[in-house]
C-alpha cells in the first residue's frame, strides 16, 4: 500500500511540474504587463492596460494615440494622448495634445479649479473643451504664424461644469457674477502652470473661453 501512495504522489508531481496541463496559461513576459506585480497595480485594468495613469500622471486618463500629420509641416504632434478627464473632472470632447500639455492641465485643475470652486453647484464635475488639436494660424489670421493649438499645445476651455447641472461660463460669468470671483482665481492660477494664459480682458479674442499653451517664451509665462 506504501508504494502505490508513493507512484501515486510521483505521478502527480510530475504533471504538476511539466506545464503540459491542458487548459494551462503560458507564463507571462517581463514586459507583457501580466506579472503578478502589474496585476497588483491598481491603476490597470483586467486587460493589463495603464488606467488613470496616462502620461504617467495619476488621475489623467485618454490613451495614447499614432502621431498626427498634417499636410502643413509646422503642424502635427509626434507623440499625442486623447484626454477624456483629468483628476476625474472628465472633458466635454476628448482632446488630444502633448504629455507636456495634459500634464499642465493636470496641475490646472489641482491647483487652480478645484480650489477655485469649492463646494459650489457640488463641486466640480467637468470642463467644457471649447477647441484643443487643430492646424491654423495664430488667432485664425491669415498668414500668420501656426497656432499652438496645431502643435498639440494647446487647450481652449470655455465653462467649468458642476455636479448640480449649473456651470460657471466663461463669457457670461466673468464679471458681475456670483462665479466671477472663482472663475478669475482660476484663471490667476494657470499662470505659470502654462507658457500662455489668456482670457477675457487679454485681447478681444478670448472673451468667451480661457486659453492655455505650454509654448516657452524668452522673457517667461505671458498671462493676461
Amino acid at each position: 500500500m506504501r508504494g502505490l501512495v508513493l507512484v501515486t504522489l510521483a505521478a502527480l508531481a510530475l504533471v504538476s511540474c511539466s506545464g503540459g496541463d491542458r487548459g494551462a496559461e503560458p507564463r507571462a513576459s517581463a514586459d507583457s504587463g501580466g506579472g503578478i506585480l502589474a496585476r497588483m497595480n491598481p491603476f490597470r485594468d483586467r486587460g493589463g492596460r495603464a488606467r488613470g495613469r496616462l502620461c504617467g500622471v495619476r488621475g489623467l486618463e485618454g490613451e495614447m494615440i499614432e502621431p498626427v500629420t498634417s499636410d502643413n509641416p509646422q503642424c502635427g504632434v509626434a507623440e499625442p494622448v486623447r484626454v477624456t478627464a483629468v483628476d476625474g473632472v472628465r472633458l466635454s470632447q476628448a482632446a488630444i495634445m502633448d504629455c507636456e500639455t495634459a500634464t499642465a492641465l493636470d496641475r490646472w485643475v489641482r491647483r487652480g479649479v478645484r480650489p477655485a470652486v469649492g463646494r459650489a453647484g457640488g463641486g466640480v464635475e467637468g470642463l467644457r473643451v471649447a477647441a484643443h488639436y487643430v492646424c491654423r494660424t495664430r488667432n485664425h489670421r491669415p498668414g500668420g504664424p501656426v497656432s499652438e493649438h496645431g502643435r498639440g499645445r494647446a487647450i481652449d476651455i470655455s465653462a467649468i461644469l458642476l455636479a448640480d447641472g449649473s456651470e460657471m461660463d466663461v463669457l457670461r460669468d466673468w464679471s458681475g457674477s456670483r462665479h466671477s470671483r472663482a472663475l478669475q482665481r482660476m484663471h490667476g492660477a494657470a499662470c505659470g502652470i502654462f507658457g500662455t494664459t489668456l482670457g477675457p480682458g487679454s485681447d478681444g479674442m478670448h472673451e468667451d473661453h480661457f486659453h492655455y499653451d505650454t509654448a516657452r517664451h524668452g522673457t517667461g509665462p505671458i498671462c493676461r
